[in-house]
């Protein structure tokens, strides 16, 4: 029987083992204080630990300490016990001045190895200052007073970091719950955000509590949302107030003693309040005048990189430009950088990859665009520079980064290929097939044989077949020289299919539409537009701006209310890809003005 009992023992011993883990030397006290009021600062280790060393800390007298105290915790996990000790030191600490402190990392040893904690920033708040006479609060609908409840007790802020700012230029709206009572609900109603381009900052689901002293109080503060707003026209702008519906915890200080135990026992009241906040106008300047010709709509603090995939390439290999935006600023919004690619060089769609990320200073991270293309000749080419303009809201000047000029050397590929432009490729070639007899035998029987008069031969009937084919093939040359012609001036082209290809993006907006994708609908929209207004004034894409857009149409006659309705659907749909969820009959409207606009474009430009 001990032997039974020793071999448990054993084997409970040799089961109960030391979780290995990594040793946590950690410093830990409240980032805000009051002046007068003492605090803790603690040191915890995960680990039986000794010789704890902190260094002097001038700013604060200590009170007491340190006092150690021990926890055990232990777990048993898939048939193994782990356990593991937790040790605290706790000092007692008093401010001695107001402002924002340092408390230096200490050190502890474990195990003969040395152990450093983080250091502390620790704020320390000047002391409250007397509360104002509370005015009167009336009763809340249940016939309990009220009137503890006080304007100052609590109340939202609507903080922007700017209130005067370029066009978009990203400025950071927070708001904060400034309160001295217990909150028990919270339902928040935010502004709008009517002509900016929002993005929220992500913050915790569970709200953190600060305390931050305001206007000589000392609050529990709250951040309830961060936002960067990027204003999206100049002029004056106003962001509406917020409306907050609060449900809080109040001590009952005019409640009439019913006996002798509330006088022992304080009592408490849920009371409602609705909070709000004070609207903001934002000062948004234009941006100035003198935009460069490679402006891409980008406005903050950027950089370019770009690179070439292989200066030495085969015809119908394919070569890759990638280029590299990396800054802070409306980086969503940059067009894409023109690369220009020789006229012999068979041009995809460029392909983007966004790494972004929202913080306070603003949208920031990289935008990667990779261009490809396809040699078909053999020789030697040249990418020019590519240019990207941006506007400095530091300096206020617009400011051109540039890249090298990229050299390709193209050799022939196989079979010859390089030496002529190849008009199409073929993967598959049909065998040669024989009919299934090499001779047709002579017909002998069943002939009839006609009179000289009836003979075709000499006809008017035979001449006329010649006559007729002859006259046909000069008017299908001379039609077919004239369509050569014409195809062959490429502006007048895309100027008549204009309307073709904005027809076909529009049917795939409609499909959008009925399938209610909000950014697609919106994103396939604007570019039927843009497609459609660079085919029809001969413009490449990337140097269509409203301005010259306006202008262009302007020379061609086309009325100023058909400019401004333009104007209006491109604004509109460039607003309502970010802005919150539209209505299906605002999408319904911006389709149908837009198949109005271009139907209405094609009777007034006619080419």
């Amino acid at each position: 029987m001990r032997k039974l009992v020793f071999l448990f023992i054993l084997s409970l011993t040799i089961g109960i083992t030391a979780k290995a883990q990594n040793v946590v030397f950690k410093a830990s006290a409240p980032n805000a204080v009051v002046m007068g009021q003492q605090f803790q600062l603690s040191f915890t280790v995960n680990a039986e630990g000794k010789d704890l060393r902190v260094q002097e800390m001038p700013d604060f007298d200590v009170l007491f300490g340190p006092s150690q105290s021990k926890a055990y915790s232990s777990s048993y996990i898939n048939g193994q016990m782990s356990s593991e000790t937790t040790v605290t030191f706790t000092y007692v600490l008093m401010p001695k001045k107001e402002g924002t402190f340092n408390i230096p990392p200490a050190t502890i040893k474990v195990n003969n190895s040395n152990y450093t904690s983080n250091a502390l920033v620790i704020k320390v708040l000047p002391p409250d200052q007397a509360p104002a006479a509370n005015e009167g609060g009336g009763q809340d609908g249940s016939g309990q007073p009220a009137a503890t409840v006080s304007a100052d007790d609590i109340f939202v802020t609507m903080q922007v970091s700017k209130r005067s700012v370029y066009e978009q230029e990203g400025f950071l709206v927070t708001f904060k719950l400034y309160t001295l009572t217990d909150v028990r609900q919270f339902a928040p109603k935010f502004p709008e955000f009517e002509g900016f381009l929002a993005q929220e900052i992500d913050l915790p689901e569970e709200k953190q509590w600060t305390r931050e002293n305001y206007k000589g109080r000392n609050y529990n503060v709250a951040t309830l949302k961060q936002t960067i707003l990027y204003p999206q026209r100049s002029g004056k702008i106003t962001i509406n107030s917020g409306k907050y519906d609060v449900v809080l915890r109040v001590r009952n200080t005019q409640q009439r003693v019913r006996s002798i135990f509330d006088e022992f026992f304080d009592t408490y009241q849920n009371v409602n309040k609705t909070l709000t906040t004070n609207p903001v106008t934002i000062d948004v300047k234009p941006l100035p005048s003198g935009k460069p010709a490679s402006y891409a709509n980008a406005v903050g603090d950027f950089s370019m990189t770009s690179n070439i995939s292989s200066n030495n390439v085969k015809a119908n290999e394919a070569v890759t430009v990638k280029v590299t935006l990396s800054g802070t600023g409306n980086i969503r919004l940059i067009k894409n950088p023109e690369v220009v690619f020789p006229n012999d060089f068979d041009v995809y769609d460029p392909k983007v990859e966004n790494n972004i990320r929202t913080t306070t200073a603003g949208l920031t991270g990289t935008k990667t665009i990779e261009y490809m293309a396809i040699p078909r000749y053999a020789g030697d080419f040249e990418i020019p520079a590519i240019r990207f303009s941006y506007f400095d809201t530091k300096t206020g000047t617009y400011k051109t980064l540039s890249s090298e000029p990229y050299r390709l050397h193209v050799e022939k590929g196989e079979e010859g290929e390089g030496s002529a432009p190849v008009v199409s490729n073929f993967s598959n070639k049909e065998n040669v097939r024989y009919i299934g007899q090499d001779i047709r035998y002579l017909k002998v029987k069943g002939v009839n044989f006609v009179t000289n008069n009836e003979i075709f031969f000499g006809s008017f009937m035979y001449y006329m077949c010649y006559l007729i084919p002859a006259l046909l093939f000069i008017v299908f040359f001379f039609i077919y020289r004239k369509q050569v012609k014409e195809n062959s001036n490429i502006a007048l082209v895309r100027t008549k299919k204009a309307n073709k290809m904005a027809v076909r993006r529009l049917k795939v907006a409609g499909k959008l539409l009925k399938d209610n994708k909000k950014e697609e609908f919106y994103d396939e929209v604007l570019r039927a537009l843009w497609g459609y207004l660079s085919d029809k004034l001969n413009i490449p894409q990337s140097n269509l701006t409203k301005d010259n857009v306006e202008a262009e149409l302007a020379k061609y006659g086309v009325k100023e209310s058909l400019i401004h309705e333009f104007m209006d659907i491109l604004n509109t749909c460039e607003f309502a890809r970010y802005a919150p969820s539209q209505a299906s009959d605002a999408m319904d409207k911006v389709y149908q003005s837009t198949v109005d606009a271009i139907g209405e474009m094609e009777n007034t430009i006619k080419k």
